[in-house]
This record gives C-alpha cells, sequence and structure tokens, in this order.
C-alpha cells in the first residue's frame, strides 16, 4: 500500500529495515546490551548492530536459545561480536547477577536497548510479588537501567561518544487503565484486563525514558534516553492471542510489519547520527512521532520514577 512507503523527515518508512536505517554507519568500537534478544526483533536488532561493528551483549532468559541466536549470527558474520547472558527481567535477583557480571567483564556500554517485553498474559505475579507484565516490561529495565547508569556515564564520558538508551514501548500505551498507571492496585487481580495491564507496562517505558532524559539533560550528561514504536509485528508476543495467526494470513504484508521492518526504529534510534542530542522523544517507523498525553505528563513520570524506585528497594511489592 502507498502509505507503507510514505517516508518521514528521516527519509525512512514503515518498510524501511533496520539494515536500511543503519547502511553505512559504522558502530566499531561500541558495546550495546539487547534485552530479550533471543527471538524476534531483539534477535534482529542483535544482528544487524553486530553486522555494523557494535559488540553486542544479549540478555537472555532462555540461554540456550540466545547462544543458538549468537551462533546464527556469527555464522553469518564471522566478525560479528556477540555474547549471550543469563538474565530473567521479572526477577530483581536476576537483573542484580546480570549487572554484576556484566560489569566484571570491565567493557564500555555506550548503547543500552531496553528491548525484552510479554504481552497480554492472564494474570500472574512475578516472584517478586509484581503483576507480572509490569515486572518484566518496566520493574526489570527500571533496575537493569539504574545499576548500569554509572557505567553508561562513565563510558560517554571517558569515549567523547554519545551514550544511547532505548525503551522499546508500543502505541499499545494509549489504552492502559484509565488512571493511567494502576499505583494502588497494581498486583490486584480484581479488575485485572490483560491488554490493559499490557498497555500500562508500555506507558511505563516511555514515562521511564522521558525521567531519564530529563535527569540526563540536569545533569548536563552526554547520554539520551528515547522510547519506540516498533509497529505490528508477528512474533511469539502474539500466542495468546490466535485470531493474529489468521490476521496475518488475511491482511499479510499490508497490515503487519515483518522482524527485519519491527527492528528498524530501535535500530535507527541506537546508531543513526540524526538522533544525535535529542533526548525524550518517542519513535515510530524511524521517525518522531506523537505519545499520548499520559506519556507526556511530567508529574506522572516522576511519580512512576518514584514508586519504581521504592519497589526495587524493597525488593518487593509494598501493597
Amino acid at each position: 500500500m502507498w502509505f507503507w512507503n510514505r517516508k518521514g523527515a528521516s527519509g525512512f518508512s514503515a518498510s524501511s529495515t533496520a539494515e536500511d536505517v543503519t547502511e553505512g554507519i559504522d558502530g566499531s568500537g561500541l558495546t550495546a546490551i539487547v534485552t530479550g534478544a533471543s527471538s524476534g526483533i531483539g534477535a534482529e536488532t542483535a544482528r544487524v548492530l553486530a553486522l555494523r561493528g557494535v559488540h553486542v551483549v544479549m540478555g537472555v532468559r532462555n540461554l540456550e536459545a540466545g547462544r543458538e541466536v549468537k551462533e546464527a549470527i556469527v555464522k553469518g558474520n564471522p566478525d560479528a561480536k556477540v555474547d549471550a547472558m543469563d538474565l530473567d527481567l521479572s526477577s530483581m535477583a536476576s537483573v542484580k547477577k546480570f549487572a554484576e557480571d556484566f560489569k566484571s567483564l570491565n567493557l564500555p556500554l555506550n548503547l543500552l536497548i531496553n528491548n525484552a517485553g510479554i504481552m497480554a498474559i492472564p494474570f500472574m505475579l512475578s516472584k517478586d510479588s509484581i503483576e507480572l507484565q509490569f515486572a518484566t516490561n518496566h520493574v526489570g529495565h527500571f533496575l537493569l537501567t539504574n545499576l548500569l547508569m554509572e557505567t553508561i556515564r562513565k563510558t560517554a564520558s571517558a569515549s567523547r561518544k554519545e551514550g544511547r538508551i532505548v525503551n522499546v514501548s508500543s502505541r499499545r500505551h494509549q489504552f492502559s487503565y484509565l488512571e493511567g498507571i494502576r499505583f494502588a492496585k497494581l498486583s490486584d487481580p480484581s479488575g485485572y484486563n490483560s491488554l490493559s495491564a499490557y498497555g500500562q507496562s508500555k506507558l511505563a517505558n516511555i514515562l521511564h525514558a522521558n525521567e531519564i532524559a530529563r535527569q540526563l539533560k540536569e545533569d548536563r550528561v552526554e547520554v539520551t534516553a528515547n522510547s519506540v514504536h516498533p509497529g505490528l509485528i508477528a512474533t511469539n508476543l502474539f500466542r495468546h492471542y490466535s485470531f493474529v495467526t489468521g490476521l496475518v494470513g488475511l491482511a499479510g504484508k499490508f497490515v503487519i510489519k515483518n522482524v527485519q521492518q519491527g527492528a528498524a526504529t530501535t535500530c535507527y534510534v541506537a546508531l543513526h547520527p540524526e538522533v544525535k542530542g535529542m533526548s525524550g522523544q518517542y519513535f515510530a517507523d524511524s521517525n518522531i512521532a506523537k505519545a499520548s498525553l499520559q506519556a507526556n505528563d511530567a508529574e506522572l513520570a516522576k511519580k512512576l520514577w518514584d514508586f519504581s524506585l521504592d519497589l526495587v528497594r524493597r525488593g518487593t511489592n509494598p501493597t
């Protein structure tokens, strides 16, 4: 369809792939962490970053699957620098161990891609007694980013290269619960709606990136934080919704992106020189896009930050 190829201000469109948006960019000397890189757009993000010379550390819950992705990347690109490390974002203990293990490698950290996520699952609690979608999609990434922030700051200062934090969100952030974030009922099964809870976690991803951006600007640190919507992609995120399989069959390429297109916006925001200095922005189809009013609520972002900080300090849901 005509609109699929319509280019935005960046020169890219919804049909652009991750390779398209990074063509000619040299990422040599950069190190990136990509969470959820054992499948889907996370694996493609890792592959394309490695193709551009970035040393990629994949944070994966299934280490065996992560190693298979690593082998596939290296098979296609023998010069690729890729490592796979165990990371379960639904567990604060696992996040802390991953951060400690990464720091022990004494690697720089230029890019943090908070990509991993789960979608629209039945109500469950994490090991830390937090609603599982919020725990995995937001709290785990919030804690990981906090634990690695000093490394990102030091790398940016020492290398004189801009550090970048990218939170993978979704347009579904526009359809959270009415109040946006259910602070008082976060892990209460009453009134739970799987899609609204997913939207809540994706709204949190944008608010998180925006508050990081505000703090970094205040501190005058050369590190940016942005959020992205990858597009509608037929990945295993949809395993609880069989109708998507039928939708793909009916609409195919006219409605749903493939994985190569789905990883494009993440790779664009992570590597493209056009994005230098941009922070606190929301991107879709490799262009700046408009997020919801709630996503742009600075007071809500600050409230979420304080709430999340309390969660990780307690190590459990206080409610």
